[in-house]
């Protein structure tokens, strides 16, 4: 009996110390390590070693990108102006005894800039279509061009701005929920909601060039270009930069302010070199870096949904298109009957 007992107290024996072996020894400390970091921020990194191991080396990795490789456990400082916004994982391999370990946490990169409230004043009121669920707008060649969504409903249309009246229109196929426009390189884009495919148009005619596939599985939401590259928005705080030639991703910029990510990126316009972009559900426009993802800017529209005919089926503000002749802004909502003309005051 007591050669078994002795036995089980070294079968447990050996179970616990293997158990114990196993346990982590090392871990990132995050006591200096906040939840929201701003871009123009500089984090110490280090390695808390509760259980006294000799280290021989550490790597560090910064989203995936290997940053330092430092001997024992010396500090690391690593700046964060480079890096894009959004939630980013830290990665140290810890190299002591012959061993390797691998410990990690994250921090979420926000943007170092505070928004400035715009203030606007209206120039000229318009008729607009009440039956038009607006998707997007764009002006060309002194022509308004529109999209509009719903099922059923969907279309590409040019309109006389001054009167509302729709000069020329292709509805899309009732399989078809239309979504954001721009015109590049004289040819007009048009995107679809949920069924991951984009149409290119002959901006005079309207007629229907070439269908396209979305660089991945995303929804469609609103289009702009600066006169190079094609800008994407998901209805998340992400927005894709995209080559016009092969319509492929090419790089991104997530939309931030210093507190938090902005979703919900709509109808997009590009207006001296910043993104003008609606926010779904919030009656009003974020002015944005394109080279950053900063929201510089807001310019609160909340007054503009009480001008207009009240209506069962009136719905968000939503639709920029910038004027180069003016050097005014066109904005409307879905099922809106009127079209605003307005002027940024700083």
């Amino acid at each position: 009996m007591k050669k078994c007992n002795r036995f089980i107290l070294f079968v447990l024996g050996i179970i616990f110390f293997s158990c114990e072996d196993d346990t982590p020894k090392f871990r990132i400390d995050t006591s200096k390590l906040k939840q929201h970091h701003k871009s123009n921020e500089v984090i110490g990194l280090e390695i808390v070693n509760e259980k006294n191991k000799q280290i021989d080396s550490i790597v560090y990795y910064f989203d995936n990108k290997r940053i330092a490789s430092v001997k024992g456990n010396e500090k690391v400082s690593y700046d964060l102006k480079n890096e894009k916004y959004g939630k980013k994982p830290i990665k140290a391999l810890v190299y002591f005894s012959g061993k390797t370990e691998e410990t990690s946490t994250s921090i979420e990169i926000v943007s170092s800039v505070e928004p400035k409230l715009l203030e606007y004043e209206i120039v000229n009121t318009y008729n607009h279509d009440i039956g038009a669920y607006t998707q997007g707008l764009e002006f060309y060649n002194g022509i308004l061009y529109e999209s509009t969504g719903q099922y059923g409903r969907s279309s590409i249309r040019k309109t006389d701005y001054k009167s509302g009246a729709i000069t020329s229109k292709v509805n899309l196929e009732n399989t078809y929920f239309g979504e954001g426009i721009t015109i590049f390189n004289g040819k007009l884009y048009q995107l679809t909601w949920r069924e991951n495919k984009g149409f290119i148009y002959n901006p005079e005619t309207l007629e229907k060039e070439k269908e396209f596939t979305y660089f991945k599985k995303v929804e469609g939401w609103g289009l702009c270009n600066d006169g190079e590259r094609i800008y994407f928005s998901d209805g998340t705080e992400t927005v894709y930069i995209l080559d016009p030639e092969t319509l492929e991703q090419v790089d991104y910029i997530k939309v931030y302010t210093a507190n938090s990510k902005i979703q919900g990126v709509n109808e997009m316009e590009w207006i001296n070199g910043k993104i003008f972009a609606n926010i779904y559900t919030r009656d009003a426009i974020a002015v944005i870096d394109p080279k950053t993802g900063s929201v510089e800017g807001v310019i609160d529209l909340s007054g503009l949904k009480s001008k207009v005919t009240q209506h069962r089926e009136l719905d968000v503000l939503n639709g920029i298109a910038y004027n180069p002749t003016t050097e005014t802004i066109f904005v409307t909502g879905k099922n809106w009957d009127v079209m605003f003309e307005i002027k940024i005051n700083e």
